[in-house]
C-alpha cells in the first residue's frame, strides 16, 4: 500500500463519473495528441463554459469534450490523474461510473475504454493505496435496446466490472424503461445502481428499487418529497449517494445553505457524500465535504457518520469493510 498522506478524512467515493474528471489541462493536451481541436481558445476559457442552467446543459458540454478520448492510453491517463487528486483528498475506496454508450457511438470500442481505465485501477491500490470497483452505466436517454447491446457487448470483460448504472437525462425516462438489462445484471451477478430523484420525481427512486433491483439510489434528494419513500428507505437502509456541490451547481438547490443533507440525516437515511463530475461543479469529494460543513454547521462527528456511510454502503468485503472503519474511527481531523 501506498505510504502518502491522507489530509482529509477517509472516505469511499461512490458517485464518480470518470469522464466528469476531464479537468480543462488534460482536455487540451489529449486534443492536441489526437489532433482535435476544441472550439476554446484556452483553458481558462474553456473553464469558463462551466456554468451550468440544468442537467441538460451540463450534459450538452460533458459529451462534446468526450471527443478528446480515443485511445487506452488516454483513459488510463484520464484515472490516473483522478486517483492522484482523490487521494489528495482522502478517497481510500473509489466506485468509478464510466459511460460506455458515449464512447462506442464516437467509435471507440468498449474494449479501448474498459482495459484503458483497468490499466489505472490495477495500479490504484500499490500506487495511490485506493482500492476500486468499476460501474458500467447505460445513458437513460437512449434506448433500452441500446443498454442492452451495450450490456452483451461489455460480457467479455464482466469480471472487470461490479455494477450496472443509469445516468443522464433523467426526466422523461424512468427507470422502468430499462429493467431487462438490470435483470440481466443481476442474473450475471452484478451489483444494481441508478440515478434517481435528482431532476426526476420521487416515484423514478420507487422504481428503481421495486422494478430495477437496486442496491443503491445515486442522488435520491427529492425523496423527502414522500414520507413513505423515506420509510422505507430508511427501513432498508438503502444507501443514497449524495453530491451536494453537482446539486447547486445544476440548480438543484439554488445555495449550499439550502440543502437537505442535514434533514436527510436527521431522518435516518443512509447519505453518502461524493463529487460526481468534479472537474466541471467545483470540487472533488474532499471540497465537499469541507463545503457541506462550513455551508450546514456540521460537526466533526457528523463528518465520520458520512465518512462511516460510505464504507457501510461499498461494495466491498466484509474484512476491507472493517479496515476501513477503523481508518475512519481513528481520524482526529
Amino acid at each position: 500500500m501506498s505510504d502518502l498522506p491522507t489530509p482529509s478524512i477517509p472516505t469511499a467515493e461512490l458517485h464518480l463519473h470518470i469522464e466528469g474528471t476531464l479537468e480543462p489541462e488534460l482536455a487540451f493536451a489529449l486534443a492536441q495528441r489526437n489532433g482535435i481541436s476544441l472550439p476554446y481558445a484556452s483553458e481558462d476559457e474553456l473553464r469558463g463554459a462551466y456554468s451550468f442552467t440544468d442537467l441538460q446543459s451540463f450534459l450538452n458540454l460533458y459529451y462534446a469534450l468526450m471527443a478528446v478520448l480515443r485511445t487506452e492510453d488516454d483513459f488510463a491517463e484520464l484515472a490516473h490523474a483522478y486517483l492522484a487528486r482523490a487521494r489528495a483528498q482522502g478517497v481510500r475506496h473509489a466506485e468509478i461510473f464510466f459511460d460506455p454508450q458515449a464512447h462506442t457511438v464516437r467509435g471507440v470500442s468498449i474494449g479501448t475504454v474498459i482495459d484503458g481505465l483497468s490499466r489505472a485501477l490495477d495500479e490504484a491500490p500499490q500506487t495511490y493505496g485506493i482500492t476500486t470497483r468499476l460501474i458500467m452505466c447505460f445513458l437513460r436517454d437512449e434506448s433500452a435496446q441500446s443498454a442492452l447491446t451495450t450490456f452483451e457487448a461489455a460480457r467479455p470483460w464482466l469480471d472487470r466490472i461490479a455494477a450496472v448504472g443509469l445516468d443522464s437525462a433523467e426526466v422523461g425516462n424512468p427507470p422502468s424503461k430499462f429493467r431487462e438489462v438490470f435483470e440481466r445484471a443481476r442474473d450475471a451477478g452484478l451489483k444494481c445502481v441508478a440515478h434517481a430523484g435528482e431532476e426526476g420525481p420521487p416515484g423514478y427512486v420507487w422504481e428503481a428499487l421495486d422494478v430495477l433491483g437496486v442496491d443503491r439510489i445515486d442522488h435520491g434528494v427529492r425523496c423527502l418529497e414522500d414520507a413513505d419513500l423515506v420509510a422505507r428507505l430508511v427501513a432498508e437502509q438503502v444507501p443514497l449517494t449524495v453530491c451536494p456541490l453537482s446539486n447547486v451547481r445544476l440548480r438543484v438547490h439554488e445555495r449550499l445553505a439550502d440543502h437537505p443533507l442535514r434533514e436527510m440525516l436527521t431522518a435516518g437515511l443512509l447519505v453518502t457524500v461524493n463529487s460526481d463530475d468534479p472537474a466541471y461543479f467545483g470540487g472533488y469529494v474532499g471540497d465537499n465535504y469541507t463545503a457541506v460543513r462550513d455551508a450546514l454547521g456540521l460537526d466533526g462527528a457528523t463528518l465520520r457518520t458520512l465518512a462511516r456511510n460510505s464504507f457501510l454502503a461499498a461494495f466491498i468485503d466484509e474484512e476491507t469493510r472493517a479496515g476501513y472503519l477503523a481508518e475512519v474511527d481513528a481520524y482526529g481531523g
